[in-house]
């Protein structure tokens, strides 16, 4: 699976990514940084990359569709430091490789994973 991980997120994610054996890419490596949602969007489904991103925009399935692409998954914590942040990620990585996000949104919470 291929990700890429949005600015607003920190660089481990990246590196816990690529650790577990995932293509990970932020949005900063591939010169998007401050790019609109929209060219972000697009380039994840051009690079059949799912996206990872605290930004609840791509929540909106009416705006972001889920449909066809690699996936979608939303952060939603109460907390946004990076030790919860990362913290939620790891307690994600076994979903993600038992169900993968193909064709789905995902917001990861404290306490659960909505799919």
């Amino acid at each position: 699976m291929k990700f890429k991980i949005d600015e607003n997120l920190p660089l481990e994610f990246c590196e816990l990514l690529r650790s577990e054996g995932f293509d990970a890419k932020t949005v900063l490596d591939q010169g998007l940084g401050g790019a609109s949602d929209d060219l972000l969007f697009r380039q994840c489904f051009q690079e059949s990359r799912i996206l990872m991103t605290l930004d609840m925009d791509f929540s909106n399935i009416w705006n972001y569709s889920p449909g066809g692409t690699s996936g979608i998954i939303v952060f939603r914590l109460l907390r946004h430091d990076k030790p919860s942040l990362i913290s939620a990620l790891r307690k994600t990585i076994p979903t993600i490789m038992e169900h993968g996000p193909q064709n789905s949104l995902w917001i990861v919470e404290h306490d659960r994973t909505r799919m």
